[in-house]
């Protein structure tokens, strides 16, 4: 175990500016944790932050991540899982060099499980990987993606008895939560948002299951009434929401129900500057219509919106982060500030991380962002290109510790 040190950097611990400090950690093969923050005498010379790693709450991991074009539907029928392993971890690195520490994939199955362990155990290096198997019926937004002549499908669970079945198969897998499909989806084939996923019984069955076995559930949710059967089953989150209204942002509110409100993806498909078919282009389109102002006056309310990209290295990078917090401060009106707790703090509350993620605090998981400038300061700075170095797990992995700060 070696110990580490920054000093005479700001810090912002994930809920606010404690001025200028030194930061001490320690490494070790699983985990590296914060031993102690100091004051030191502030000069006004301090020209870097240090930052909690950044927490995307919606990705994809398997994907292409190739520099060889591949259609977005097609490469996963026809990409061996063991290779498919090898392009996430690309995504997750890619991830990682801009800063974002954790991520959790929202359609894992043992391809995700076997990557999240590979990355827990130091085997390979990359952020931390938190997985949610998919439970989806037949004819489901997961389902749709798979053309029907292709017989080898992800499996699907139709009836209360398999969604049990499905999710324990999963638990047993290794599964930190189970992701449930309510309506239907913008790239599926030939789905309609306006679809209806699962019965009340099936989604009372996923959630009761779930629960009972520890899982956090994330409900993919387009349509007010998708979102009104998502928490009336009582679902941790709520991914997308896009058809928001006052009267659920209340009920969101009283349940304390998270979103990921993934804004590039839906607007990069609309205004046709991501690859997407006519269909699935109409759809992004009517469902971002009157997105933006629901979501602010949500936001007002109370709504716990963080960061969550939906990226899949094709419609947004994984190294869009930045961008999604920037058009979040946009669309919900925050400053810098409320911005970087989206994607720390509350993303780690809304994952149930709270105790050891998002936060720069004694004991805490060391992983850390040093940027140039004070981001908590000014929105404009929420940047990508402004990151310098990015230690994961006690480690640092990407970029170098400016000699200002090893002093």
């Amino acid at each position: 175990m070696t110990d580490h040190q920054l000093t005479r950097v700001h810090v912002w611990d994930g809920v606010a500016h404690l001025g200028v400090r030194s930061v001490r950690w320690s490494d070790n093969t699983r985990a590296g944790r914060i031993d102690a923050i100091e004051a030191v005498e502030d000069d006004g010379t301090a020209e870097f932050t240090v930052l909690p790693g950044l927490i995307d709450t919606h990705v994809h991991l398997i994907g292409n991540a190739s520099d060889t074009p591949a259609d977005f539907l097609s490469w996963p029928l026809t990409t061996r899982p063991e290779e498919q392993v090898l392009h996430g971890l690309a995504h997750a690195r890619r991830a990682l060099s801009v800063g974002v520490t954790t991520v959790r994939d929202l359609a894992a199955d043992d391809v995700q499980f076997s990557l999240a362990r590979a990355l827990e155990a130091g085997i390979v290096e990359g952020p931390r990987v938190l997985a949610h198997g998919l439970v989806n019926m037949t004819g489901g937004h997961g389902d749709l993606f798979i053309p029907p002549a292709v017989v080898e499908r992800k499996p699907v669970a139709d009836g209360p008895d398999a969604c049990r079945a499905l999710v324990r198969r999963w638990a047993r897998s290794g599964a930190d939560g189970i992701k449930v499909p309510v309506s239907g989806g913008v790239l599926s084939v030939g789905d309609k948002a306006s679809w209806r996923n699962y019965t009340d019984a099936e989604l009372a069955a996923i959630v009761d299951e779930s629960h009972a076995l520890g899982l956090l559930v994330a409900a993919h949710a387009h349509t007010e009434d998708g979102i009104r059967r998502a928490l009336a089953h009582g679902v941790d989150s709520v991914e997308h929401a896009t058809k928001l209204t006052a009267r659920l942002a209340d009920e969101m509110i009283a349940t304390a129900t998270t979103v990921a409100p993934t804004l590039l993806i839906n607007d990069r498909i609309a205004d046709g500057t991501a690859p997407a078919a006519p269909a699935q282009r109409e759809i992004a389109q009517e469902l971002v219509a009157d997105r933006d102002p629901a979501f602010r006056a949500a936001a007002d309310a109370g709504v716990e919106f963080v960061l969550g990209t939906d990226a899949n290295g094709f419609h947004v990078d994984f190294s869009d982060q930045w961008e999604e917090l920037r058009a979040m401060a946009r669309v919900f009106g925050w400053d810098a500030a409320r911005t970087l707790e989206s994607a720390t703090s509350r993303a780690a509350r809304a994952l149930g991380r709270e105790a050891d993620l998002g936060r720069i605090a004694v004991g805490y998981a060391a992983d850390l962002v040093v940027v140039r400038g004070r981001p908590w300061a000014d929105p404009a700075a929420l940047r990508g290109d402004a990151v310098v170095a990015v230690v994961s797990r006690g480690r640092l992995v990407a970029g170098s510790f400016p000699e200002a700060l090893l002093g």
